[in-house]
């Protein structure tokens, strides 16, 4: 059998652990009431399926299980799990995942420990 490819529009992936996800249920958002994967979908205006420049994915558990926050990582930057406790400002979490949504700049972050 063949190998095929599926083409997409999406510009990055962030995966989300669906375990914290779920635990902590909801947390973020304007109204601390969406999971982290709905509230970035919204936030960034991501669109659907295949045709969205961004895709937010959840994934099974990374094996850190913070209290009271997500596990996110860009699959881009594999290196840096990131740990954001709820009720996180979005834009926040946007800048440090590396995201750019064309709408806003990013704010110049220094990462304490980061060599880069």
């Amino acid at each position: 059998m063949a190998i095929k490819t599926a083409k997409t529009q999406w510009r990055d992936v962030v995966l989300v652990c669906r375990k914290c996800s779920k635990k902590l249920d909801g947390g973020f958002g304007p109204d601390g009431d969406k999971s982290l994967k709905k509230a970035l979908r919204k936030y960034l205006k991501a669109g659907k399926g295949k045709k969205g420049e961004l895709a937010v994915k959840e994934t099974d558990c990374f094996d850190i299980c913070p209290k009271n926050a997500v596990v996110a990582v860009n699959v881009a930057r594999p290196k840096a799990l990131l740990i954001f406790p709820a009720g996180a400002d979005l834009f926040e979490v946007k800048a440090r995942l590396g995201l750019d949504d064309d709408r806003r700049l990013k704010p110049s972050l220094k990462v304490v420990g980061d060599d880069a």
